[in-house]
């Protein structure tokens, strides 16, 4: 497994040069909406992960300021065993690009439908590192925004690297509305999907849906459609079911913290993940 492991191709099946600038390209990892991945060495002959921003999107500056944005809020918070290592990012031959850690692993998307088993023998580990990544996003200053298993990498040994900050933005200091409501809408806290004014309490949120995964194998908010699943989020009083009826061996006190992270209102949920983390650490 690699870095976002599939869709794998070899460089000359995807590209027309097996370098860019200085790299040279090996396996196309994935390729996503916003850029491809490529497995890469550099003239040190080190591996990294290379992202690269879809040619096509050249002239789509809203895009590009994104892919910026992402580079530069990274640059600044990597220095954090839960998120991915930042190198450099900038711009050759008129393409943007971000050189990072390259770990092997799969995201958490992945392992789901994998049934990887280390989901099991480290879920304890692999829920504490998840709120450790999101606490030092926010305690940097910045949402994530886009918090959901495609974007939590797990190493071979089980550890957590947050990736992909194209959607962050600074943590304001009371909610706002933003200019434009971009995310997955299944990991989207109610507040977003009604374009209202937000926090980083949208990330707790998100992270309460992937824990309530994590630890039942199942989404708390389902239905036979996406708009289905959207009206179940935003629907007050819609059950939810309880992760303990999925699991009937998670404790209490476990329960508790995912159902308060998946409050509706966003006041009623943690204020800060510091506090989450400390709920979390007690739990059994």
């Amino acid at each position: 497994m690699s870095l976002f492991g599939a869709n794998k191709s070899n460089a000359s099946d995807g590209s027309s040069s097996n370098t860019f600038g200085p790299f040279r390209l090996h396996e196309l990892i994935n390729s996503g909406g916003m850029a491809d991945l490529w497995l890469a060495t550099n003239q040190k002959e080190e591996t990294v992960a290379l992202r690269l921003m879809h040619e096509k999107l050249k002239y789509n500056f809203i895009a590009k300021r994104r892919f910026v944005r992402g580079c530069e809020i990274l640059s600044k918070i990597h220095n954090h065993d839960q998120v991915i290592g930042y190198y450099e990012h900038g711009k050759i031959d008129g393409r943007l690009y971000l050189l990072m850690e390259y770990v092997e692993g799969a995201n958490l998307r992945e392992m789901f439908a994998q049934n990887d088993p280390i989901l099991v023998e480290k879920v304890w580990s692999i829920l504490m590192d998840m709120a450790k990544a999101l606490e030092h996003v926010h305690d940097s200053g910045f949402m994530h925004l886009d918090y959901k298993p495609e974007n939590l990498m797990i190493t071979r040994n089980g550890q957590v690297r947050l990736v992909d900050f194209d959607l962050s933005l600074p943590r304001p200091e009371k909610p706002e509305k933003l200019w434009k409501y971009a995310g997955t809408p299944a990991y989207m806290a109610p507040e977003q999907l009604l374009h209202k004014a937000v926090d980083h309490r949208a990330d707790i949120f998100a992270f309460g849906v992937v824990a309530y995964e994590l630890l039942t194998w199942k989404r708390p908010f389902v239905g036979e459609s996406s708009e289905e699943v959207i009206r179940h989020q935003l629907d007050p009083n819609h059950p939810l079911v309880s992760p303990r009826e999925h699991n009937p061996q998670l404790s209490i006190a476990m329960e508790k913290i995912i159902l308060k992270c998946l409050e509706r209102d966003l006041d009623k949920r943690y204020p800060f993940m510091s506090i989450l983390l400390r709920d979390l650490q007690v739990a059994p």
